[in-house]
């Protein structure tokens, strides 16, 4: 593969950069490595993003990596950024407070509580009171509740984002139920089994190991989609998640068999990055050698990574549009090559199961 490209000096202009997440953990220990870049996040992050878009994608993100940065600095002001995520949490707390959607990962109520999650992880301690968490926690069962109700869905809980009812990880139920098991003990008991109930019933959905980007869909072999945003290599998470707070089996049998499609068919051509390309697809290994601790998983994971510098991938990959992006572009997939160095650590940015 060509030599990576210089780090940009200016943010991307592309719609699809500004509707991604902001970066992880390599990409903040990247910019927490020059403290002559902290003058300018400092000036970003103080003034104040529309707080219509407490997501990772809106002003939660700008604060959330704001926060990271100024701790990994050692600044004590760090705290400023964070005291304006926390006010966030009353924007996204009524049910619906997008019309397009409240509760999917990049824009809604999943996103906040999972930048949530990784500020606990790096600042270790909590960042939203248990007030804080149980009102995020009740908007999104709520939501859920009055969807699957008004579409008369045999299930307890759905959502959906522009009309659709996505299932994976970029937009749909996946990471959404994902987030509900991370807080899982900020729920009633009733609101818990309705959350198990649906995560069963989205096992259920698979298909040859696999799951349409939509409820109600037939995967169609040539037309398949094996992404982390749309796919097993993303709903492989909740599996885990399911997995680590219940300790059944079957969980973990699901998100096996989600690695093994990605075997077969993860070397992606949509480009390097996480979203749709062949370092998302490999981080579903380092997710289940963490898991089992079995070095097959190690060894995919760097076959995967030596794709990526082949002449083959060069050849038949197609042209990135946000090429710097975290998602779709070269800083995700720098995320992935640092991890594979520590795969004890290892986790998808911004998208731990294991806080």
């Amino acid at each position: 593969m060509a030599a990576w490209p210089e780090w940009p000096t200016c943010s991307t202009t592309s719609r699809r950069a500004r509707s991604s997440p902001p970066p992880g953990n390599a990409i903040c220990a990247r910019l927490s490595a020059s403290s002559t870049r902290a003058p300018a996040l400092r000036s970003g992050a103080s003034r104040t993003p529309t707080p219509a878009l407490p997501s990772c994608s809106g002003g939660a993100g700008v604060y959330a990596v704001a926060t990271l940065v100024y701790h990994a600095l050692g600044r004590s002001d760090y705290v400023q950024p964070l005291g304006k995520f926390r006010a966030l949490c009353a924007v996204c707390a009524p049910v619906s407070f997008l019309e397009c959607g409240s509760d999917e990962l990049f824009v809604g109520r999943a996103g906040y509580l999972c930048a949530a999650l990784v500020l606990k992880q790096k600042l270790v301690q909590e960042v939203l009171t248990p007030a804080q968490i149980k009102s995020i926690c009740q908007a999104i069962l709520d939501s859920g509740k009055q969807y699957a109700i008004k579409k008369r869905k045999p299930f307890p809980l759905m959502y959906s984002y522009y009309g659709t009812e996505y299932l994976g990880a970029a937009h749909g139920l996946s990471s959404i139920l994902q987030m509900l098991l991370s807080y899982h003990e900020h729920l009633k008991p009733s609101d818990r089994e309705l959350v198990w109930q649906s995560v069963d019933f989205l096992m259920e959905q698979e298909q040859n190991c696999n799951w349409p980007p939509e409820l109600g869909e037939t995967i169609e072999r040539e037309n398949e989609l094996v992404h982390w945003c749309h796919g097993a290599p993303g709903i492989a998470y909740l599996f885990a998640k399911a997995y680590l707070v219940s300790k059944k089996p079957q969980y973990l049998d699901t998100c096996i068999r989600c690695g093994e499609l990605t075997w077969q068919k993860g070397l992606l051509k949509k480009g390097p990055g996480i979203c749709h390309g062949v370092a998302g697809s490999a981080y579903v290994f380092l997710l289940l050698y963490r898991l089992t601790g079995n070095s097959k998983y190690i060894y995919r994971a760097q076959r995967f990574a030596q794709f990526l510098f082949t002449e083959e991938f060069k050849a038949g990959s197609r042209v990135l549009e946000s090429i710097y992006s975290l998602y779709e572009g070269f800083s995700g997939t720098v995320c992935f090559l640092i991890d594979l160095l520590q795969p004890n650590q290892a986790e998808f940015p911004l998208f731990s199961v294991f806080v």
